[in-house]
């Protein structure tokens, strides 16, 4: 049998390791540490938003029948019969015939059903001077002009967020309005780390022959908390059995909800995770028909999940995004995890092995047309093609040659999509 078809494509394995994921359990947060965090539960209106019909605009609230006529040539002069600043109480009811000078987010006074702007009357003073004695209105406004009325934006007893909603900047601010201190969200998935390899060496260190720094405990803790996730560092281990086995053990007893390591899943000798996954737990697979990244391994130790990525940074990088990355959204209670993607067409001819690959690219726009050109070296070890690429082209398993032109699914990467620019 082909070498190839022994391993698992791809989808195949995603959707093996997702049937292994559920959301996690919820807790009760202060709301300004909720952003990007999923609901646990619904949000129901505790009252109607705005409480109160206010004035979107400064100028003046009037019964809009009492400025019937003012137009071009003709204006129509009421007295001033009440100011009303923001944040001054519920005002009286408004006389009839006059009008009552209003700031931006203060209450309509009763029988008002219309806000005339302060650019369409004679008043130009400024607006912490006293209260004119009359003003002239020079535009008759349109029933409810400039009027926010009761629960215009949100009904009390209304659901306004369903369980699953990611809290955003403007969700919290809702949340703020009606007066949420705390929600509940659900917990964020907890990933115990580390990297293995005797000639790994800590940043700081001087490299001995042969030795290396150890890149993969930064790049990954980074890609686990950009999705969420509360990262337990532990450190660089050794290839040997003893070792490793020891820390799959001590992740597991600090309550991790995910396992992730790099390196030590392939055939080397010395590559003795497998064994020691096997050991603790089970392995379900350890290879996938993707580049780079074939050696991707999946199981459990200790009853918590694990994934043992490839030692090359880029590869173990890319298995993260296509495997690690919708596994702690959907422990961190998210519905979707597509990442945000285009159609791009090649600027030059690619070629693969028939693995279904993802090739480091920089996008650009031509009108309406989105054009992909390799980043650089698709070597695995070759991060910095990843630093310059602000996309993922996904060549479909079986493709070994794509042509110039040939039209492809590409992934952007996080915050790429301001970096599209139009080629001159």
């Amino acid at each position: 049998m082909d070498p190839l078809q022994q391993m698992l494509s791809v989808a195949e394995a995603r959707a093996r390791i997702l049937e292994h994921f559920e959301p996690l359990s919820t807790e009760v947060v202060a709301l300004g540490a909720c952003l990007r965090r999923v609901l646990g539960s619904a949000v129901v209106a505790r009252h109607d938003l705005p409480p109160f019909a206010n004035s979107s605009m400064d100028g003046y609230a009037v019964r809009r029948h009492d400025a019937d006529g003012a137009g071009p040539g003709h204006e129509v002069r009421l007295p001033v019969s009440m100011d009303i600043p923001a944040g001054s109480g519920l005002p009286g009811p408004l006389t009839p015939g006059t009008a009552a000078r209003i700031m931006t987010g203060a209450p309509m006074p009763p029988g008002a059903d219309a806000v005339v702007p302060v650019e369409d009357t004679n008043d130009r003073r400024d607006r912490m001077g006293g209260t004119p004695a009359e003003v002239a209105i020079r535009v008759a406004p349109a029933p409810g002009q400039y009027v926010r009325p009761v629960g215009q934006d949100v009904r009390a007893g209304e659901v306004v967020m369903p369980t699953g909603t990611v809290l955003g900047p403007a969700a919290l601010g809702v949340l703020a309005a009606l007066g949420y201190s705390q929600v509940t969200v659900y917990r964020q998935p907890r990933v115990a780390l580390f990297s293995t390899g005797d000639e790994l060496r800590q940043v700081g260190e001087p490299l001995g022959p042969g030795q290396i720094r150890d890149v993969n405990s930064y790049t990954l803790a980074a890609a686990a908390e950009h999705y969420g996730a509360q990262v337990l560092r532990l450190g660089i281990v050794r290839d040997r059995l003893e070792a490793v086995q020891a820390v799959l053990a001590a992740a597991a007893g600090q309550g991790a909800d995910l396992v992730l390591s790099s390196a030590g899943v392939s055939v080397g000798a010395y590559d003795v995770v497998k064994t020691a996954v096997e050991t603790a737990g089970g392995l379900q697979f350890w290879r996938v028909r993707m580049r780079p990244g074939k050696p991707l391994a999946f199981g459990r130790v200790h009853g918590v999940p694990f994934f043992g990525l490839p030692g090359n940074p880029v590869s173990a990088l890319m298995t993260f995004e296509v495997f690690v990355r919708p596994s702690l959204l959907k422990l961190a209670g998210r519905r979707h995890w597509d990442k945000l993607a285009i159609t791009a067409a090649l600027a030059e001819p690619v070629r693969s092995d028939g693995r279904e690959s993802y090739l480091r690219v920089v996008v650009t726009r031509r009108g309406e047309a989105y054009v992909a050109r390799p980043a650089g070296d698709q070597g695995s070890a070759v991060l910095s093609s990843l630093v310059r690429a602000n996309g993922l082209l996904i060549l479909p398993e079986g493709v070994t040659e794509a042509r110039a032109g040939e039209r492809f699914t590409v992934w952007l990467v996080d915050g790429a999509d301001a970096a599209l620019l139009d080629e001159g």
